[in-house]
Order: structure tokens, then sequence, then C-alpha cells
């Protein structure tokens, strides 16, 4: 016999209540599965760290042989140069004796014989034949004079140090080189690793001193010598040919490039907001600028309080400048030879900061080329 069908009805408010747990155990579940993918790449990120500085030492230790191998060499160059050079000088001391003692044997006969010849004259008793003998049987025979005549005992000594002095002098450019080249590939690896915080830049024309002339699409600024019509805002610079960059950084890096190809003269670097926009100005750290120049074609100038000059080996086409705000660090790089050639270090930031650019006077066309801000596109 059949029992009574059960009510398989579920109350509403029960099915709701089934709904909103159910939501729950999927949120939960998701953001579980979430952790698990995160935690997973991290180990992935983890290993790959480690296979990367695997490879890493692995190079190190063979650049590292080859560079000790080289040295070693070179010292046992040096060492089987050294004894060839010992021995040929003991060999030169030698036959410099053996023709010191040829001569002083010579000269040994010579004065044996006039011996001989006065000791028979000395038995002579024949006067008058001695007052006969020429005058010069009773004179010294030519003879050299021996006093300062020597063998000098310190040759392999003044050797040692010569060639000491010289592998000194050897392994200092070698070291120097390996090292200037290690330091070159640093920095350009770090230029590689800064360019990943590159950042699109472009120019204020609200900030543009009236002689400056800026590209439509905010690129590219020049002096144009003539002053155009233009508002002097509190905001704009109405004496120094300036103009600053349209984004502002407070936090983080940044990065970017700009081309100075062609110019005599320039000025780049950050400024902090509420610098001074008006009459002439004192770039330096004190007064909110931290930036770099080049003035005279070749004279290159960071201004820092004193002054510091550059010294660089080639002229620079394109400068990058790097901002790290929380460390207080401002960098400029030759981006073509990716070398370092100042920082500003230990700079405190407060405020906002936006890129600077002057690309100074015309200089009745000897300065017309435009500073150009280069596109980048950011590294991994």
């Amino acid at each position: 016999m059949l029992g009574k069908r059960k009510n398989l009805a579920v109350p509403l408010q029960k099915r709701r209540l089934n709904s909103v747990v159910e939501a729950q155990l999927w949120k939960t579940q998701t953001d579980v599965q979430q952790i698990i993918q995160d935690r997973l790449n991290k180990i992935n990120e983890i290993k790959h760290s480690v296979e990367l500085s695997k490879r890493n030492t692995e190079k190190e230790k063979a650049d590292s042989v080859e560079v000790f191998t080289a040295l070693i060499r070179s010292i046992e160059r040096s060492q089987a140069e050294l004894m060839e050079l010992m021995e040929e000088e003991q060999k030169a001391a030698e036959m410099q004796a053996e023709e010191l003692i040829k001569e002083l044997e010579q000269e040994i006969t010579v004065l044996q014989r006039r011996d001989a010849e006065l000791e028979k004259l000395s038995h002579s008793e024949d006067h008058l034949h001695l007052l006969q003998v020429n005058a010069s049987k009773f004179s010294l025979p030519h003879t050299k004079n021996w006093t300062e005549i020597s063998i000098n005992n310190d040759l392999c000594e003044d050797t040692v140090w010569t060639s000491l002095s010289q592998l000194q002098h050897t392994l200092y450019k070698k070291l120097s080189k390996t090292l200037n080249d290690k330091l070159k590939e640093s920095v350009s690896t770090d230029l590689k690793r800064i360019q990943q915080y590159a950042v699109d830049v472009t120019l204020d024309p609200d900030t543009a001193n009236p002689y400056l002339i800026l590209s439509a699409d905010g690129k590219q600024v020049t002096d144009g010598d003539t002053r155009q019509n233009l508002p002097d805002t509190t905001k704009r610079f109405n004496q120094c040919p300036c103009v600053l960059g349209k984004q502002s950084f407070s936090s983080g890096r940044f990065y970017y490039e700009v081309q100075v190809r062609g110019k005599t003269e320039w000025d780049l670097g950050v400024v902090r907001e509420n610098i001074n926009r008006k009459g002439y100005l004192t770039l330096t750290p004190q007064n909110g600028f931290w930036t770099v120049r080049l003035r005279n074609k070749n004279q290159y100038e960071a201004r820092a309080v004193p002054p510091v000059p550059l010294t660089l080996r080639e002229k620079v086409e394109k400068v990058g400048v790097f901002v790290d705000y929380e460390e207080g660090l401002v960098s400029f790089y030759d981006v073509n030879s990716s070398s370092l050639f100042y920082s500003f270090t230990a700079q405190t930031f407060t405020e906002k900061l936006y890129p600077f650019f002057s690309p100074c006077l015309n200089k009745a066309g000897n300065n017309s080329a435009p500073l150009i801000i280069s596109p980048l596109i950011k590294t991994k």
C-alpha cells in the first residue's frame, strides 16, 4: 500500500537562503582558487628567479675564470720574460767581467815586464849605462784608472723591481678595462631595467615661455626668437626659455628620454610644483630644480651646489631622466652609450614633480634644433 506523497515544494524563504549561501560558497571558492593560482604563480616566479640567478652565477663564474686565467697568464708570461732577462743580464755581466779581467791581465803583464826591467837595472853597477837609459823606463806605463770600475751586483734586483712595476701597470690596465666593461654592462642592464618605468610626457603650453614654439603633438620645443602674444599667467615662465611637462608625479618611479642632438645648449631635469616661474631663475635643488645642462657645445654641468662639471667621453645625443620619488633619486643617462653621467641622491621630495625642459636661446640659429621627447615602450 502506497504511503502519502510528501510535499516537495521548498518554501520561498528557504530557496532564497540557499541562493545566498550558494553565492557565498561560489565567491569563497573563487577567492580560494585565485589565492591558489597566485601562490602557484609566485612559485613559478621564484623558480624562474632561482634559474635566472643560477644562469647569472654560472656566467659570472665563467667570466671570473676567464679574467683570473688571463691575469695568471700575464703574470706567468712576465715571470718567464723576467727570468730570461735576468739570465741575459747575468751573461752580459759575466762577459763584461771576462773583458775587464783580460784587460787587467794585459796591464799586469806590461807592469811585470817593466818591473823586471827595473829590477835588472837596480842591480847594474854600470852607472854610465844607468845615465844613458831612456827616461821613459823610470815612468809608470800607461794604465787605466780602475778605482770606479766595478761590476753592478744589483742588476737582478733592479730588473726585478722594474719588471714588477711594469707588471703592476699591465695588471692595473687589464683590471681597469675589466671593471669598466663590467660597470658599463651593469649600467646598461640598469638602464634597461628602469626603462620599464617609462611614462608618456607631453609639454604643457600653459607653462611655456612666450618665445618658445611647441609642436602640435606637444613632443618638441625650440626657441623661436619672436615673442608670442600669450597671457602671463602664474603658471607661465616669463623670462627664462622653459616649459614643463603636463604630467606630474608624487610617488613611485618614472623615466623619460629627450633627444638633444644638434643642440649647443640645453637644460633638462625635474622641478617641484611651487617653483618660481617669474624673472631669471637659479636652477638648484634648494630652489626646487634638479637639472643638468649643456653650454658652449661641450661643457656639461650638474646644477648642484656648487655646480659639478661633468666630463663625458662623447657628445650626448639623447638624455634619459629617471626619478625614484621615495628614494630621493634623480639620475641622468646617456642613452646611446647606456652610461650614467650624474645622479642627485638623498633628496627629499614632498610636492608634485614635473619634467622640466629648456631648449635655451636660439643664438641666431646656432641652437635652433628642438628638444624632442622620444617615444618609449615599457620594457618588461
